[in-house]
């Protein structure tokens, strides 16, 4: 209906004409235009909220996606997700890349920051989401998985193994054999290699009721000597290494380089680095005992190639041309070129996930190749005629060219040639020949490559030199699943456990199924370009990977928490669908918990509503809480072509959804539907971009999509 606004116009402080004239008002209707009628019509609702009766639907959640730093502002979407909503749900900030940092432990600070001021508000959290393959730090847990990467000390080792070599264990004393000593051949670290193998008894539960004791080692009393050893075991066992010629002979010990020291250092199915010092010597000579008779039954395996013992401050048997070419301390690197930038990168960065590494960012590729440089000068040049091997590890945020070459001052130079980088780190050993006794500097030119390099472990050596050889270490598939449970674990109880007291409902797997394939699960298999942050957990934890996800949520979590998977496109694909229900069921055969099915619902105004119905009646057959989780409704163009009929029929279309909803859905089984994009979406948003999917605009005005909610919510939750 239109309404009329009365305009009266007066003329005040005018001259007067005649001095027996009387001011008359002048009365006349306009019609107010259709759109502000409209528009009120729409702002006159109440807020979304209201309109549920909490008596009738005591379960029923309205739920709205947004972000966190936007609620913790305070600002206008603060108070729309309060006025309108029950739940919030945060769009990335609760995902594994949001909160895993680059060693693998857990930023929680702001997580924290916002699960209080929600509590506060009195506003509900939906955790989203626990498991998926997007959005991981995927970076780390790739480097969980990464080779092992054995650098053997580039000093001669003083600990004699030619006893263990040809097998025969001259000089060396099986003091405590437990159920064996011997060598295996193939189970050393690398391919081929032998491994000293150590069984203990079954009544095995002293340290020295397995032991092995090395051949006397000469020291120098006045030098520090370290001690290195790879050990691993077929189950988790304990051991220790003490000591014959020291004051201390069972020294507690930081074994790992955790910081902290103790009396015994543990092993499992990955090879696990001991490495320390000592220098507390009685006398001029030591013996070892490997001591690992703490378990029973226990298979141990102790790397032969890489045991050493060793005088830190003697005489090198090989000496890297690149000092500090594993970063730790700085880099010694200069560089220019363009608006290139580089440095040191944060501990946790570098090569399998350890340490730091050099980056070089170029931020678009040069004309030439040379425009862009990083360069690390000798402390002599080189010989001239000498051939050199450089190798170092290297990655990149996407795949190109570098180039690495020996300069002189003058830019002549013995190049290597053209280095592949990819986005994965890999091992580059290269090697030429100087032709020029002034060749003075390692040069590396960055300009054909757009983006950041990575480079680590950087060693340099005239190729007659001998020792500090390379052990690279394939994890086995065991191992990598082992790796990956730990990692797992520790995220499930760190997220899990920080929203305990706020967060009754999780996303516990997201978006499991195959579109192609929607019976089988997603997989990296066959797909030419993976994202940066994707990690398919899938693929190495194999079908099982949902039921530990799910029964970790309910171990950290509250017994009550109500666990969801969700996925996408299930109203598209009623065989996804199917598949996705048929998983829920496997899950539950194994012995965990599914409580409801998510369905995401990123739709459009055009989406095929007999496949929308037949979705809810797949989904309320299964008898479990069913929620619409992510709903969205496009209209096919970007805002600026939109519509009045496009905005009539997304309206349409979220009247349906809901009305269907409550139709379909048995009470019992609602748990809710959620918002996902309550504004219309910014042109230059990672969602959807410049698509009018909201009932708000950008603006934060209603449009008829939310009068469309209201009437639905009406006529089905009062």
């Amino acid at each position: 209906m239109n309404r009329l606004y009365k305009i009266v116009l007066g003329f005040m402080g005018m001259a007067v004409i005649t001095s027996c004239s009387k001011y008359k008002p002048l009365d006349f209707d306009v019609d107010k235009p259709e759109s502000i009628t409209a528009q009120e019509d729409i702002d006159a609702y109440p807020a979304l909220k209201s309109y549920i009766d909490r008596v009738a639907h005591p379960g029923f959640k309205l739920g709205v996606a947004l972000g966190l730093q936007e609620y913790l502002d305070k600002g206008v979407m603060y108070r729309l997700a309060n006025r309108n909503f029950d739940e919030i749900v945060l769009g990335y900030e609760m995902k594994h890349g949001a909160v895993v940092k680059a060693d693998g432990s857990l930023d929680l600070v702001k997580v924290n920051s916002f699960l209080q001021t929600a509590g506060e508000s009195g506003m509900q959290v939906y955790g989203h989401t626990l498991m998926w393959h997007a959005n991981q730090n995927a970076a780390y847990l790739k480097g969980l998985l990464s080779p092992l990467l054995v650098t053997s000390p580039a000093y001669p080792n003083d600990l004699s193994l030619a006893g263990l070599k040809d097998k025969t264990f001259t000089g060396w004393s099986l003091a405590h054999p437990g159920a064996g000593i011997s060598i295996a051949d193939g189970e050393g670290m690398g391919a081929g290699n032998k491994a000293i193998k150590l069984v203990a008894g079954g009544g095995s539960s002293a340290a020295t009721d397995l032991q092995l004791i090395t051949p006397g080692v000469v020291v120098n009393k006045t030098h520090k000597y370290e001690v290195v050893m790879y050990i691993k075991s077929d189950v988790a066992g304990e051991g220790r290494i003490s000591f014959e010629g020291l004051k201390n002979n069972t020294p507690s010990v930081d074994w790992t380089k955790t910081g902290t020291a103790s009396p015994t250092f543990t092993t499992g199915i990955s090879w696990k680095e001991i490495r320390f010092t000592i220098d507390d010597f009685s006398g001029d000579h030591i013996k070892l005992h490997f001591d690992l008779g703490y378990k029973a039954g226990v298979t141990y395996y102790i790397d032969i190639n890489n045991l050493y013992v060793y005088d830190t401050q003697g005489t090198p048997v090989v000496s890297n041309l690149v000092s500090n070419g594993d970063f730790e301390s700085g880099s010694g690197w200069g560089g220019w070129g363009g608006s290139s930038t580089r440095g040191i990168t944060a501990d946790g960065m570098g090569v399998g996930n350890k340490g730091k590494a050099f980056f070089v960012t170029n931020p678009a590729k040069a004309a030439n190749y040379w425009d862009v440089q990083t360069s690390y000068n000798f402390a002599t040049p080189l010989d001239n005629g000498e051939t050199y091997e450089l190798s170092f590890w290297v990655k990149g945020t996407a795949a190109g060219i570098i180039r690495p070459e020996l300069q002189s001052a003058d830019y002549s130079s013995n190049g290597y040639g053209q280095v592949a980088v990819t986005t994965e780190w890999k091992q580059v050993s290269v090697a030429t020949t100087a032709t020029s006794a002034d060749r003075a500097r390692l040069v590396f030119s960055y300009g054909e490559f757009a983006g950041t390099v990575y480079i680590d472990d950087v060693v340099l050596k005239n190729t007659k030199a001998t020792g500090g050889a390379t052990t690279i270490v394939e994890k086995t598939a065991a191992e990598k699943k082992y790796i990956l449970n730990t990692a797992l674990d520790k995220w499930m109880s760190g997220m899990v456990g920080a929203g305990k007291s706020m967060v009754k409902a999780w996303d516990v797997v997201n978006e499991p199924m195959d579109d192609g394939n929607p019976y089988e699960l997603k997989t990296a298999a066959g797909r030419p370009n993976i994202a940066a942050d994707e990690f398919f957990w899938q693929d190495y934890l194999g079908k099982d990977y949902a039921v530990t996800a799910f029964k970790m949520a309910r171990q950290y979590g509250n017994a009550t928490d109500i666990h969801f998977i969700n996925d996408y496109n299930l109203e598209y694909n009623l065989d996804k669908c199917r598949g996705l229900i048929a998983y829920v069921n496997y899950i539950e055969s194994k012995g965990a918990k599914v409580d409801g099915i998510g369905t995401q619902m990123h739709i459009n105004a055009g989406t095929s509503k007999e496949n929308i119905a037949e979705m809810f009646k797949l989904l309320a057959a299964t008898g479990k809480l069913i929620k619409v989780s992510e709903l969205d409704i496009g209209v096919g163009v970007k805002t600026p072509e939109a519509t009045a009929a496009h905005y009539k029929a997304q309206a349409d279309m979220y009247k349906y959804v809901i009305d269907k909803y409550f139709e379909l859905i048995p009470a019992k089984q609602r748990y809710g539907i959620t918002i996902w994009s309550p504004l219309d979406s910014r042109a230059n948003s990672s969602w959807r971009a410049g698509e009018p999917i909201g009932i708000w605009t950008e603006a934060y005005v209603r449009k008829l999509g939310y009068a469309a909610t209201a009437q639905a919510l009406e006529a089905n939750a009062k």
